[in-house]
């Protein structure tokens, strides 16, 4: 039995599951998990639907014979073959916490993702990055290089046919045409519980305001600094006898988490745009199982 993902966003209207469920019990496809959304305030609607077909599945085909289904509720849809591991960039500057929990959680299987190449603006990482058998690539952002070194980094991104860049602590700031071009295709890990305490400095700022819990924020990026639509947050409790730098140590779990819980729901397309907002879907059954659980 192959694994299947059909993501669907249309104007909410009646029948649309209806509608969906009998086109895949017609081609003798069984639905193993499903979750759908109506937001009443936009009037949109989504849904994300895994199934199984013990029958050879062609995806472009089904794409194909699926617009007869979805014309008439106005469907924006797409079938996923699931056991496709997911092409991902990751970049990162001098804080590796991100970085290797990444690429520890990918070698186990516990995030199925292909990490096909990390960026860097620093050469911290280059050995650990290579010893994993993952190219590396140091392209330094100054401000007087900045286009010619995101010409560089697009460049390895489409060579290495990545679909998702994950700046997991990288400390530079994108332009909007990078931002715009990989339109939610860019997650970041912000060291804070966003909307709060914004910048390159949040602990310090939560430590000079005397907060009793700081977090972690991973969200979609866009043109607007750390003003993108959150995937995951959480947070950690602290006390007035901790220290700034106590912030950041216990901070870094909590970045690390998150992150890794904002990818597993983006490469399994539980995530959907909706707005500035996002709707996610819960995870479904097995999907946090890895190939190796020790």
């Amino acid at each position: 039995m192959t694994k299947y993902a059909l993501t669907v966003t249309c104007q909410s209207t009646r029948g649309i599951v209806a509608a969906i469920a009998t086109y895949l019990a017609d081609g003798g496809c069984n639905i193993t998990d499903s979750a759908q959304f109506d937001d009443k305030e936009t009037g949109n609607f989504f849904m994300r639907i895994s199934f199984e077909s013990d029958a050879a599945v062609v995806l472009e085909k089904m794409r194909a014979s699926f617009a007869k289904t979805a014309e008439p509720f106005g469907m924006s849809y797409e079938f996923h073959d699931e056991t496709v591991k997911m092409k991902v960039i990751i970049m990162v500057s001098r804080f590796g916490h991100c970085l290797n929990d990444l690429m520890y959680r990918s070698r186990i299987g516990a995030l199925p993702i292909d990490i096909v190449g990390v960026i860097s603006n620093h050469m911290d990482y280059q050995k650990v990055v290579v010893n994993n058998d993952i190219p590396f690539h140091c392209i330094k952002v100054t401000p007087a290089n900045k286009p010619e070194a995101e010409a560089r980094i697009m460049a390895v991104v489409e060579e290495a046919g990545a679909e998702l860049i994950v700046l997991a602590r990288y400390m530079q700031i994108l332009s909007d045409e990078m931002c715009q071009k990989m339109s939610g295709r860019i997650i970041n890990i912000h060291h804070s519980f966003l909307p709060s305490f914004k910048g390159a400095n949040p602990y310090k700022q939560a430590f000079q305001r005397g907060v009793k819990l700081i977090g972690a924020t991973s969200h979609y990026v866009t043109a607007d600094l750390d003003e993108g639509p959150i995937i995951e947050q959480d947070i950690v409790r602290v006390t007035h006898a901790q220290s700034s730098n106590d912030y950041v140590a216990l901070g870094r779990d909590v970045e690390s988490q998150v992150l890794a819980r904002a990818i597993h729901a983006h490469i399994h397309r539980r995530v959907f745009l909706n707005g500035n907002k996002t709707v996610v879907f819960p995870a479904s059954p097995g999907s946090y199982a890895s190939e190796r659980m020790g």
